[in-house]
């Protein structure tokens, strides 16, 4: 299986993934501090979301990385194939 190469998008990954780590830590700080619920509850939909948020730009950066290596796709072709994996990014993101 493939790595992620491209180090923008790895850094992009990785910020999203420390945030989703420090809502969690608020998460972890709401239960200690005995709030409602609701309120946690609502915070962990947050989290999650973050976390499926995460997962979907992740798939994404890696169909475009081994889509253009396999396909030896120019550089006409990777702003074609960008579009349409945002377009995927889009539609992925609906699925929750």
């Amino acid at each position: 299986m493939s790595k992620l190469t491209a180090e923008a998008d790895r850094t992009d990954l990785l910020n999203r993934l420390r945030r989703a780590e420090g809502q969690l830590r608020g998460v972890q700080r709401m239960i200690e501090e005995d709030q409602a619920c609701v309120d946690i509850a609502s915070q962990m939909a947050a989290v999650r979301k973050a976390l499926d948020s995460t997962y979907v730009q992740m798939t994404v950066c890696f169909m475009q990385q081994e889509l253009q290596s396999r396909l030896g796709v120019t550089e006409a072709q990777q702003q074609a194939l960008g579009a349409v994996l945002d377009d995927v990014q889009t539609l992925l993101g609906k699925v929750r």
